[in-house]
């Protein structure tokens, strides 16, 4: 039997994922692995930069989960600093460059995956490339901020964008000792939420001393004699001093290559694949992680949500398909979480906005709880908001934001929307109690009582 080739272009979680489980299914002498890495370092936890610049971990290395030495010692020949710069789908290679050397070559496939991620938004304005303005997504990119971090004297960032990325490198900065500045264009931080959950954001961002600036539209990053960056400009006509500036404003789909080869991608940029992560119309490419657009199992609709989470079982699944094997990806309910200082901030399902782009009619309901009895020593409060289907009462989205113990309540909620429960039968979900944990009435449960109710008073 002739030996085949993998050609895998991106090595972080679904990349290396995918080459990882189809090597545990075919070994070298059926199956030939090529990696191709534009930066220094694989496999590492994205979702881990914040607190390594906020100091909860103590190195860089530790959000590593496998090294290339690694992944190499297991017959996958990994090739890092090498950026794959054209696709030549009918001759079936892949054109890469060192960027070390500049010198480039062809490598020839029966099967490639494509994992090139995503990439911060960078808004075309005047001082956008200077130095000391950073946006996040990579490993290469944390030392590079790190490394402005330690050179630079001053204590003032901006941090232009108040998403997760944002809050979260707020919170790191704040950690770090800086005093921070978070410029955004919404109503209220955290567009992920509806804004009077995010107002509480918002509140409790300030009182923790990160100075939070609603519809500020960003015009200009000022810089100084030499360069750098030295302040932000808004068409408010205010500046805001900083000695350095983040890009939390978000990421967009890496599929400059797809594009230009032709595949299809959907309305956000990213690539679309079948059930298996085959890209749609191509039978042996395969794409996964940030770069690819999934079914909303919700909204029935494919969106872009760049999480770990999915990368990684993305990667599961593409290898088990390259390997032999059979697997499915069959969608989410657009679950994530996220903390700034001793705030914890969760969602699942659709926003207001959501349900009403995707033609649904809906109820809200929105109760505040505590995490613990209430008479608990250190209980903390917790609002619970809640959408479901106007005359169904099938869930919808559930939002939380409070304080310990808050944020992974909404797991609850992910798997209910997986189910298609609705708000009636979740109020009789047999969770776990005890007054450590929970009020004798979960806040979850609280909040679909109450929407029981709404959906009742709609009919």
């Amino acid at each position: 039997m002739a030996t085949e080739r993998l050609v895998v272009v991106g090595g972080d979680a679904a990349g290396m994922s995918a080459a990882s489980q189809a090597r545990r299914l075919k070994g070298p002498a059926e199956l030939a692995i090529v990696a191709f890495e534009r930066g220094h370092f694989t496999s590492y936890s994205a979702c881990g930069i914040p607190y390594w610049v906020g100091g909860q971990v103590a190195e860089r290395d530790d959000l590593i989960a496998r090294t290339p030495e690694e992944h190499r010692a297991r017959d996958i020949d990994l090739r890092t600093r090498t950026e794959v710069v054209e696709l030549d789908l009918p001759g079936a290679r892949v054109r890469a460059r060192d960027l070390d050397t500049g010198s480039e070559s062809w490598t020839e496939y029966d099967k490639l995956v494509l994992a090139t991620g995503a990439r911060p938004v960078r808004p075309r304005l005047p001082g956008i490339g200077a130095h000391g303005v950073h946006g996040i997504q990579s490993l290469d990119d944390g030392q590079r901020l790190m490394d402005t971090l330690r050179r630079t004297e001053g204590r003032r960032a901006v941090v232009v964008g108040a998403g997760y990325i944002g809050v979260e490198m707020a919170e790191a900065l704040v950690a770090r000792g800086y005093e921070v500045t978070v410029l955004h264009r919404g109503e209220q931080p955290m567009a992920t939420l509806d804004p009077d959950m995010g107002g509480l954001v918002h509140s409790a961002m300030n009182r923790m001393g990160i100075r939070t600036v609603s519809r500020a539209e960003v015009t200009k990053i000022l810089t100084d004699e030499e360069g750098r960056a030295r302040a932000v400009a808004t068409s408010a006509g205010e500046e805001y001093e900083a000695d350095v500036v983040v890009l939390g404003i978000g990421v967009e789909p890496r599929t400059a290559l797809a594009r230009a080869a032709g595949l299809p991608l959907g309305p956000s940029g990213g690539l679309l694949t079948d059930l298996s992560m085959r890209v749609r119309g191509h039978r042996n490419i395969w794409a996964g992680g940030d770069c690819v657009e999934v079914l909303d199992l919700v909204a029935g609709r494919t969106r872009h949500i760049p999480l770990g989470t999915h990368a990684n079982k993305h990667g599961q699944v593409i290898g088990s398909g390259v390997g032999g094997g059979y697997a499915t990806f069959p969608g989410v309910v657009g679950t994530a979480v996220s903390k700034v200082c001793d705030l914890e901030i969760a969602r699942t399902g659709l926003r207001e906005r959501d349900a009403l782009e995707a033609g649904l009619r809906f109820v809200t309901a929105t109760i505040t709880s505590t995490n613990t009895a209430g008479y608990y020593p250190g209980a903390a409060e917790m609002t619970v908001k809640m959408l479901a289907e106007r005359r169904t009462g099938r869930l919808l989205g559930v939002q939380i934001v409070g304080g310990a113990g808050a944020a992974k309540r909404v797991d609850i909620a992910a798997v209910a929307l997986t189910a298609g429960m609705t708000v009636d039968a979740m109020v009789s979900l047999d969770l776990g109690y005890a007054p450590p944990f929970s009020p004798v009435w979960d806040p979850i449960l609280v909040a679909a009582r109450k929407a029981v109710a709404a959906v009742r008073a709609a009919v």
